[in-house]
């Protein structure tokens, strides 16, 4: 990728912007991941029963939700995006520090609750703010934005495993029970379904021991750069309240757009010129509809439909992530394998390892191949991997191998579909919101749905559910390449700029 002088040239005009909003998904990924391995210890903090504790995860991840939407509210200006960028990343901060203080289960849930709201902020702003500096060229810089998620989400339980508790933190005369199958306990906690380990009782009064705060407290310092980053970038373009207005010396990806034209044209346009001359209402209306709600609802079908299909393979692909995250161990101790609880609990971190390490390797990929080239094998993969887990049900060797392959194929298809769609869309970072929502809501709907049949079903359909859902994402990718293929596609005509983007360039202005 570093030999490509444009790309490169591209990528140190806005090295400061790129690398804050890969910090901030990092802070992403940190908040997401360290909630399932401090529950029971939460629970000991809160005194509460696990039916209860759970309630924690859905708060979080409804507000996730709620922040996601909210995220697309913010893009107009850039001044605005980054003011909520640093907010949200200065309360997470702040979230890391207080959970230790939080007494009751109900304080806890509001407390995950704003966490929720700024983490779903992070999501959209970061995504789509790269996506309207990169453009074409989008796809390689979202690869490594999802893999900064993945590398925090990989490393708050490697920072909360040394403080956990090793026995039950509340100590009562029933505390030797609960202790013998608190390994199992916390591997068998699923957010949305709490039902696979209703029948344990845990002491609900009693003198509490635990060391989880110092976890919490570690990963706040590890976080606290974050804003801080986030700041210097807002007063490098004056953007701080007190500092002049005056130029910076970052482009936007307006003006980025406009230079390279330049040299690639050798036009003499001015930019006044290029930012106030109006788009043409071409590809059936597709490029200037996300910028002018007014004209959205004369939209075509196709509009509507390349948003729902790139929506709902997402709402499919994260829904997969989450449901085998969180039900394969409770499908490896069961029949027909059997595993040992420690041995099974190896296997959602096997799983996780492998989407860090799949996101890692498909940045230089994501350079030579294109990111719908990309979904096709990445989502073929999936519906493979999940083949061959059910071809493979009696072998302990095949659940791990499945596993690692499944993580593998999973890991790129949030940024290699973003960067899809939006190619299609002609890059107004118009399904970035919408793409994120879904995303969130396949992984917390699709948990609650696969919980419920392996309930009434068994646990043998926990990968029937898989293969089905995987198949039916594979179809609705199908279904947009048709799409894609039937739609006429825009020239790049980078001059064509609407009012939001224009207004936008101001404080770039060098």
């Amino acid at each position: 990728m570093w030999r490509d002088e444009r790309l490169l040239s591209h990528f140190k005009r806005n090295l400061q912007p790129t690398l804050t909003y890969w910090s901030v998904f990092f802070s992403f990924g940190l908040c997401i991941a360290f909630l399932g391995p401090t529950l029971l210890d939460l629970r000991c903090q809160t005194h509460s029963s696990l039916q209860e504790i759970t309630w924690v995860f859905f708060s979080q991840q409804f507000c996730i939700l709620v922040g996601s939407s909210m995220g697309g509210v913010f893009k107009k200006t850039l001044k605005l995006c980054l003011f909520i960028l640093f907010i949200s990343s200065l309360v997470i901060s702040l979230v890391f520090a207080i959970i230790p203080f939080c007494g009751h289960v109900g304080v806890l849930a509001m407390v995950m609750a704003i966490a929720g709201l700024a983490m779903g902020c992070i999501d959209t702003i970061s995504n789509m703010q790269l996506v309207k500096i990169y453009q074409q060229d989008s796809a390689v810089f979202l690869q490594v934005l999802h893999f900064f998620m993945g590398f925090g989400a990989l490393l708050s339980p490697l920072i909360a495993d040394p403080f956990l508790s090793d026995t039950n933190c509340i100590q009562s005369n029933n505390t030797q029970n609960g202790s013998r199958n608190l390994e199992h306990i916390r591997n068998s906690l699923v957010p949305h379904n709490p039902g696979n380990v209703s029948h344990y009782v845990l002491p609900l009064q009693g003198p509490t021991i635990t060391q989880v705060s110092y976890a919490f407290w570690i990963m706040a310092a590890i976080n606290l750069p974050v804003p801080i980053a986030v700041f210097l970038l807002m007063y490098k373009n004056r953007m701080v309240p007190g500092c002049s207005n005056q130029s910076g010396t970052l482009l936007s990806a307006d003006e980025l757009a406009m230079e390279t034209q330049k040299e690639n044209e050798g036009s003499n346009t001015g930019v006044e010129e290029a930012v106030v001359e109006p788009c043409e209402e071409k590809d059936h209306g597709v490029n200037t509809l996300c910028c002018q709600s007014k004209k959205f609802w004369n939209a075509p079908y196709s509009f509507f439909a390349i948003h729902a299909c790139g929506a709902f393979v997402l709402f499919m692909s994260d829904g997969i992530v989450g449901e085998y995250s969180g039900f394969v161990y409770s499908y490896a101790v069961e029949q027909p394998l059997y595993l040992a609880h420690k041995t099974a609990g190896y296997l959602p971190s096997l799983f996780w390892a492998f989407i860090t390490f799949g996101r890692l390797i498909s940045i230089p990929v994501s350079y030579k191949l294109a990111p719908r080239s990309m979904l096709f094998i990445n989502l073929t993969g999936v519906v493979v991997a999940f083949l061959f887990l059910m071809l493979s049900q009696n072998s302990v060797a095949g659940l791990f191998t499945g596993t690692a392959f499944l993580g593998l194929f999973l890991s790129s298809v949030f940024p290699s579909m973003l960067a899809y769609t939006e190619d299609i869309l002609n890059y107004k970072g118009c399904a970035t919101t919408l793409l994120v929502t879904a995303a969130g809501m396949g992984e917390m709907v699709l948990q609650i749905l696969v919980g419920m049949v392996i309930q009434t079903e068994g646990s043998y359909s926990f990968l029937v559910c898989g293969v089905s859902l995987a198949s039916l994402a594979f179809t609705l990718f199908i279904v947009l390449n048709v799409l894609d293929s039937l739609q006429p596609r825009a020239s790049k005509d980078t001059t064509c700029k609407t009012p939001e983007l224009g207004r936008e360039a101001d404080p770039y202005q060098r």
